[in-house]
């Protein structure tokens, strides 16, 4: 459209159901290809992907012509699907219902970027659990304790 201007910087959240560690070094990096695969089709921007084995951080500058929770629909359900068709894993894989999205202004792009860069060393001293719980905080989001991420079963 002429004349439309955006920008738009979201960071996503979302773990492995059960938050099993499930996403293992094998497959890790083949997987967050082909989800900047999925995030480039739908014409978003990919800034940064990375996470732990049971979860991951996106930052995706959204385009806007698609809902987040279209996107994340097409994320999390084509991703679990070449991950099983791929039989990376002796279980079914599959995503926690639901996911954490979180705006930032463009001043804060390389910051998140560097957050989701060093997910390792953030979880070295705070669980997933953690993480998630400080993000509904800090962006002062309702929740309901009930649907939150539980502890592995």
């Amino acid at each position: 459209m002429a004349n439309t201007y955006n920008q738009i910087h979201i960071q996503f959240v979302f773990s492995v159901k059960h938050r099993n560690g499930l996403i293992n070094t094998s497959f890790k990096e083949a997987l967050y290809q082909y989800i900047a695969g999925i995030i480039k089709f739908h014409n978003h921007k990919l800034l940064a992907i990375n996470g732990m084995p049971d979860h991951l951080h996106i930052l995706v500058g959204m385009r806007p012509t698609q809902s987040i929770s279209d996107l994340m629909q097409d994320i999390k359900g084509s991703s679990s699907k070449w991950i099983n068709e791929k039989k990376f894993l002796k279980v079914k894989f599959e995503w926690q219902e639901g996911y954490g999205a979180f705006s930032y202004s463009k001043s804060q792009v390389n910051i998140v970027i560097d957050y989701i860069k060093n997910q390792e060393q953030h979880h070295a001293n705070k669980t997933f659990q953690e993480e998630y719980l400080e993000f509904l905080k800090i962006f002062e989001v309702e929740y309901d304790a009930r649907y939150i991420f539980k502890e592995p079963i």
